[in-house]
């Protein structure tokens, strides 16, 4: 059976495809697409369904099982069964789905209440249906009830909110429609209405609908896409025409496929009056239509006994005409009414938003400028110790080989001079006297030293001497006889 519609009935794809024992090894089955059931675990779902699928036991209990033991959830204990390596592949998609949904719930509450709420993500995973809260690490036979049960109940009321989906939809046209023609002078305002009337009419204008399941209509899918003489229609042949995966019933997509040939007379996507949303809504109620006749036992399937029961009712040789979209009311003006306060709300309340990310922003660039000048301050400054910096380096002392620094005497000042060795000049009788022998005349020598001394090697004049030296030894005294004989002239 279809599993995807037994969750619709929830688990149809693993038993979409039934083994024919009949056919050789080597030929490989073809398993269908499974469609989109629209569900935000969709992913989730197709990936469990894949997984179980492998296993041979599960398999072969699905195909056994009935639609009520699967509903209720009798056929998860089948899951202690299955082998360790499909356990350790389910607990991955498990573990890979709580983080996946921790991480939505975080980001919504992010855009609701902030980045700096706290979250309790254990009290939210208890609202989402379709896991087991308390265990997130391995994939029970409890997870696959739940996944069951929550599929189920979603699929159950997954065409009602497409249906109020659709009626939003066509409320926000014509909405939208009243908002333009209020913005148009009356002359152009009546000319406008003057089309929008005429393209109504027009689209109007289409071939007689037949009323979805009924003989009529099926004779005509037999005749024209079938290719069979309407005369010969069997309504078991049809079934089996039809029933494209071979697994004993139509599902829904099966059905749908049924209704294409009427939804063309009514729906033509190179017509601007045609609007393809309007058609994919009427092929939804068809499918419903022909689902509230034909399947009694409501798991969204038909099987070849309900549709064979199904051609002997009166409303299947004899139906009323059927309304399309273009002859039924979808909602009514109160309805336009409050779902226009409702956009006018969302319209204020996103301005109030947008006002508020502008003074925010304009905060932001406000800051920015003051970083900005911070900063330019900052590179001036660095740029002044910088240069000051390169100046003291070019006035350093220099270094010698080993980097040790070389220091320099101080300059002489210009009035001072290096002293002179001059030649010994004779004195007066009366000024030798008064100075002791080996004494200069004004700087009396310590003992022992003379007043002109040579030099000891590697000195220079222009330094100072070590400590006991003087600058030049005082001069010879001269032997001038004359001289020698005035000295013992003089009386004692």
């Amino acid at each position: 059976m279809e599993l995807w519609y037994l969750v619709a009935a929830i688990l149809a794809s693993v038993v979409a495809v039934p083994i024919d024992r009949s056919k050789k090894k080597e030929e490989k089955q073809i398993k269908p697409e499974s469609p989109d059931t629209g569900l935000y675990y969709d992913r989730y779902l197709r990936e469990v369904i894949d997984v179980l699928e492998t296993d041979t036991h599960f398999r072969e209990k699905l195909q056994t099982a009935n639609v009520e033991d699967i509903k209720s959830g009798k056929l998860s204990t089948e899951l202690d069964f299955v082998s360790h390596h499909i356990r350790t592949k389910l607990d991955e998609l498990k573990r890979q789905e709580v983080s996946r949904m921790r991480m939505l719930i975080k980001a919504k509450m992010d855009a609701e209440q902030g980045e700096s709420v706290q979250i309790d993500h254990l009290n939210l995973l208890k609202q989402i249906e379709h896991l087991d809260p308390k265990n997130a690490h391995t994939f029970e036979a409890r997870d696959l009830e739940l996944l069951i049960q929550a599929a189920t109940k979603d699929l159950e009321h997954y065409d009602q909110a497409h249906h109020e989906e659709f009626k939003r939809y066509e409320m926000l046209k014509e909405h939208e429609r009243r908002e333009y023609l209020k913005s148009l002078d009356e002359e152009k305002r009546n000319a406008e209405e003057a089309r929008f009337q005429q393209m109504k009419e027009k689209h109007k204008e289409h071939p007689k609908v037949n009323v979805p399941g009924s003989r009529d209509q099926l004779k005509e899918v037999w005749e024209e896409t079938d290719g069979l003489d309407p005369n010969e229609f069997n309504p078991k042949t049809f079934f089996k025409l039809h029933d494209t995966n071979n697994d004993g019933m139509l599902d829904e997509q099966e059905l749908e496929a049924l209704f294409t040939k009427e939804l063309e007379k009514v729906y033509d996507p190179k017509n601007e009056e045609d609007d393809m949303v309007e058609m994919e809504e009427e092929r939804l109620r068809m499918r419903e239509h022909v689902m509230n006749e034909v399947d009694t036992n409501k798991d969204r399937l038909v099987t070849l006994e309900e549709f064979l029961k199904s051609t002997e009712k009166k409303e299947f040789l004899e139906p009323e005409e059927w309304e399309t979209l273009d002859e039924t009311q979808i909602y009514t003006e109160e309805e336009l009414r409050q779902y226009e306060r409702e956009l006018a709300e969302q319209e204020a309340e996103i301005t109030h938003k947008v006002e508020q990310l502008k003074r925010e922003h304009e905060d932001l660039q406000r800051r920015q400028s003051e970083l900005d000048a911070q900063k330019k301050e900052y590179q001036q400054a660095l740029q002044q110790m910088e240069q000051k910096k390169s100046q003291q380096k070019d006035k350093a002392p220099p270094s010698g080989p080993g980097g040790e620094l070389k220091f320099q005497p101080p300059e002489v000042a210009a009035d001072v001079r290096a002293p002179v060795n001059e030649p010994a000049q004779v004195q007066p009788e009366v000024e030798r006297l008064d100075r002791a022998p080996g004494h200069q005349a004004d700087h009396p020598l310590p003992p022992g030293h003379q007043a002109d001394h040579p030099l000891p090697p590697g000195h220079q004049a222009d330094h100072p001497l070590p400590p006991g030296h003087q600058a030049d030894p005082p001069a010879p005294a001269a032997h001038d006889p004359e001289e020698k004989q005035a000295e013992e002239a003089v009386p004692l």
